[in-house]
């Protein structure tokens, strides 16, 4: 079992508002590429829950373990329209993208996007029931059905500046039919991003693997990667997690 799905298993048996049966657990492992597997997956969560206070469910880790990873680059980008576009990628119901809304000094447009309505349409219930506000009054938060390898049908070439992934890339890769998926998703994140952008993909991934795959796919899909750099986040539960930070640049 990789160290993903034993992630996977371990947050399954830890929370108990998610009643993960084995079925569903099997499901996840193998088709995490699937849209019909993550309506199943928010739709049991939910429903399991409606008696409790709504929790977010994080993927590795919360907002906290990668804040200094990911608020730093906010500081560094800079338009003249001010307002700095931040894409949270695959984000289920994890508070990652709000807390990007709610501590950026700076005013940004946070976009959370996911493959399940079901996810969505949670995220979007709990913003409102909260009434989370943001650190700057200009900032904006927005929750949106998306699925990740057709960024391209919602973002133009070099309009994003940061675009942050936690566990989705993983999750792809290590599904039955995700492969594929994983180099296009990467190919349009790449495509969407500023020049002076950057992907932040956080991984269980050990760098020797997910740095090779980053620059060949790169290679590969006709944008090279100006930069692939990597540090490590910590452990918890006995696994190492790591920060793979992507800038692009095209082809000349």
């Amino acid at each position: 079992m990789s160290p993903f799905s034993r992630s996977l298993t371990l947050f399954c048996g830890r929370i108990a508002a998610v009643r993960c049966h084995s079925s569903l657990t099997a499901e996840l492992i193998e088709n995490m590429d699937k849209k019909a597997t993550w309506d199943r997956f928010y739709t049991e969560s939910s429903s399991s829950s409606r008696t409790a206070t709504f929790k977010n469910f994080e993927w590795f880790f919360g907002f906290d373990a990668v804040r200094d990873f990911i608020m730093p680059l906010l500081w560094t980008e800079r338009h003249p329209d001010g307002v700095l576009r931040v894409l949270d990628v695959g984000c289920g119901t994890s508070a990652l993208g709000p807390s990007i809304y709610r501590h950026s000094p700076l005013p940004v447009q946070v976009t959370c996007a996911d493959i399940s309505p079901i996810a969505v349409r949670l995220m979007q219930e709990q913003i409102q029931a909260k009434d989370i506000q943001p650190h700057n009054r200009s900032s904006r938060l927005e929750f949106v059905e998306l699925d990740c390898t057709l960024l391209h049908e919602h973002y133009g070439s070099r309009s994003v500046d940061l675009i942050v992934d936690k566990g989705t890339t993983d999750a792809l890769l290590r599904s039955k039919e995700g492969r594929r998926k994983a180099g296009l998703m990467l190919t349009q994140c790449l495509k969407a991003l500023r020049s002076s952008g950057s992907l932040l993909q956080f991984s269980d991934e050990d760098p020797d693997v997910r740095l090779l795959w980053l620059e060949t796919q790169a290679r590969e899909s006709g944008v090279m990667a100006a930069d692939v750099a990597v540090q490590e986040v910590g452990e918890l539960r006995g696994m190492s997690y790591y920060c793979y930070n992507v800038n692009p640049r095209p082809v000349v």
